[in-house]
């Protein structure tokens, strides 16, 4: 990837590796490696000049993708040297989300963007390779479908959801909903769509007819993301009112009773990440065997939780500003965490 890329990393990037100190149990320092990390904890940095929204590793693990306020998105390697890779350049305003596309034949990135446009990436060459207009507001959220033909869902702030097929420049449908859109992600086969905005629910879309199947109710405030498990069956919500929830949505999971507020679908409420007042989209995450998640949060750290209990397994510090965004590795204990403080870090986990 770095012989070929059409950006060259910013001057000053700069790879950091140390060991956690006190008793934080979650990141190694004595015991046994058990993932493939040149160190225990590995912060990335000098790549950026305003605050990272998000981030992603690669569908292999193998890369990672963030995107921040400076415009810019940044490729790092995972593994080896943790090398910046590559500093894709072509966003007017911050870069809100990114997203790879599973599907695609070659690796491939989308961003989204508050200049209302996403922009396709090559992501081994760092080419462009085309830009999607459509939207009138900014871009909040943009999600891909795991198999089949690849198509994009984009949520913006112009209150609607358009969908893309990457063979094409235009939007193929939008589905309107009136208010800003914050999140959305697709069902495992793709013939659903979840989204998620300021009206604190999240809708259920049926993509053929664009009808909305039901709804998921519970948070008291915008919601911030949107994950769903590696096995389809369950989606992961984060939002502004301090709480993770995990919802069950499989086809067979019960419908409420009329008159019945609450939802049957809700499977877990976690707390312990607070949103705190920047009014930031922080995002949540799976770990690919699905017994725990993760969350971004304002009180500087990862928040990790057992799916099963519901307990905090460990709170990650290390950051100097808000913790916007996580990811787990799809193949290895690892966690990877964006902050408001420009940096990324990457740490190892122990097992339980």
């Amino acid at each position: 990837m770095a012989d070929k890329r059409k950006s060259p990393p910013l001057t000053g990037v700069e790879v950091v590796k140390r060991a956690r100190q006190g008793n934080d149990r979650a990141l190694i320092q004595k015991q046994s490696r058990t993932s493939s990390l040149s160190n225990s904890v590995i912060s990335l940095q000098g790549a950026h000049s305003a605050e990272i929204l998000d981030v992603k590793f690669s569908p292999d693990g193998q890369y990672i993708a963030a995107g921040a306020a400076d415009h810019t998105v940044s490729l790092w390697e995972t593994f080896g040297d943790n090398r910046n890779i590559g500093i894709l350049a072509g966003h007017s305003r911050a870069v809100s989300s990114v997203e790879w596309a599973a599907s695609a034949d070659e690796p491939t990135l989308i961003s989204g963007s508050a200049d209302s446009t996403l922009i396709v990436w090559h992501a081994r060459t760092g080419q462009k390779l085309r830009r999607l207009r459509g939207h009138k507001g900014i871009v909040n959220s943009v999600a891909c479908t795991r198999s089949g033909r690849p198509m994009v869902a984009s949520g913006s702030d112009d209150g609607r959801v358009l969908l893309w097929d990457l063979d094409e420049r235009h939007f193929v449908d939008a589905l309107h909903f009136g208010y800003p859109i914050t999140s959305v992600r697709f069902s495992e086969d793709g013939t659903q769509l979840f989204v998620g905005g300021v009206d604190n629910a999240i809708h259920v879309m049926d993509v053929a007819s664009k009808q909305r199947q039901y709804s998921l109710r519970g948070h008291l405030d915008t919601i911030a993301s949107l994950r769903l498990s590696h096995s389809g069956t369950h989606l992961l919500s984060s939002a502004l009112d301090d709480t993770v929830r995990i919802w069950d949505v499989r086809p067979f999971a019960p419908e409420p009773q009329p008159g019945d507020s609450s939802s049957p679908r809700l499977y877990r409420t976690l707390t312990g990440a607070p949103s705190g007042f920047e009014n930031l989209l922080i995002k949540a995450a799976w770990s690919s065997d699905g017994e725990r998640v993760a969350s971004g949060g304002a009180d500087r750290t990862c928040t990790i939780w057992d799916v099963e209990t519901g307990k905090i397994l460990y709170k990650l510090p290390g950051h100097r500003g808000s913790c916007t965004a996580v990811d787990l590795h799809p193949l290895e204990p690892i966690v990877l965490s964006a902050s408001t403080d420009r940096t990324l870090l990457l740490g190892e986990i122990l097992p339980e």
